[in-house]
């Protein structure tokens, strides 16, 4: 299947709906579930992104003990703790009930940032799948590595939901070698699609995004910049918010791609190729977002 270059255009033949008076319902509401006591700042960097692509409301559940200092960093989120295990991550079968009962009440969820790839994280996502299979998912970090033994969970979802992979997650999804899939990134993506019937997005220095049925989208701006810690999570709080605001799931998996690359090649000219923090790149995005809306009305 022929594949298309994902640039300004091809978003323009998918616009966003435009925020009209109103309450912050009308924007959608996300849940960003995931972190642990080591790594709790990815909640944080995801969130904040989906919020700056314009979601209208944010809630934010991790570990019982980064509570208190993550409603403090947030204070526009509503933070959620959970219980968490003596190694500092989150208790998948306490926890369950809460984070349901949350994502209940969300046009969005976005799993496993900051989330270790294990059993637990594994079970936790598989529990929240089955119950809650109308709400609209972004699957990223820890989330993604033991889909594969619950695929069937996956593809009763009645959206498909979208995945974020790197090639090492990847790797692990698929059981194959990381240098396979790095060799390979379009070929591993689709075969994720067709195996969970999803949306796949293999990251890398080239973007692959992937729809269900096979069709592909090719991404390779951004710059190296974007190689940096945390720089996925905002990706995939980016693609959460715009999820959040009524669109469909390949809709805001382009989005997300093109706005975090357009961010980093901003980014890049004001601050240098290297060097800028992954906070930054959300902060770009509603200057992006109003450049389009500004095209539109000329």
């Amino acid at each position: 299947m022929t594949g298309s270059e994902l640039d300004a255009a091809c978003l323009r033949a998918r616009p966003l709906p435009t925020p009209e008076a109103g309450s912050k319902d009308d924007r959608g509401s996300v849940l960003v579930l995931g972190g642990c006591a080591e790594v709790p700042g990815a909640v944080f960097l995801a969130g904040v992104a989906a919020l700056r692509a314009g979601a209208g409301k944010l809630k934010i559940a991790s570990v019982r003990s980064v509570a208190v200092a993550m409603a403090l960093a947030v204070p526009e989120a509503m933070v959620i703790g959970l219980p968490e295990t003596g190694g500092g991550e989150i208790e998948a079968e306490a926890a369950a009930p809460r984070i349901a009962e949350a994502a209940r009440r969300c046009d969005a969820v976005l799993l496993g940032p900051g989330m270790n790839t294990c059993a637990i994280t594994t079970t936790l996502v598989r529990t929240l799948l089955a119950d809650q299979d109308e709400i609209a998912y972004v699957l990223d970090a820890g989330a993604i590595c033991g889909l594969a033994a619950h695929a069937e969970t996956v593809r009763a979802l009645l959206a498909p939901p979208v995945l974020t992979p790197h090639a090492g997650e990847m790797a692990q999804l698929l059981d194959w070698d990381r240098g396979a899939v790095e060799a390979e990134p379009l070929k591993a993506a689709r075969r994720a699609a067709e195996m969970l019937r999803a949306v796949v997005i293999m990251k890398g220095a080239e973007s692959w995004i992937v729809a269900p049925d096979g069709a592909h989208w090719h991404y390779d701006g951004g710059g190296v910049g974007l190689a940096t810690s945390g720089s996925g999570d905002v990706l995939a709080g980016v693609i959460t918010g715009i999820l959040a605001r009524g669109v469909d799931p390949l809709t805001a998996a382009l989005w997300g791609v093109y706005l975090h690359g357009d961010a980093g090649a901003r980014l890049a000219k004001s601050v240098g190729p290297v060097g800028f923090l992954a906070r930054q790149i959300s902060g770009e995005v509603p200057q992006i977002l109003q450049g389009f809306s500004a095209s539109r009305s000329v």
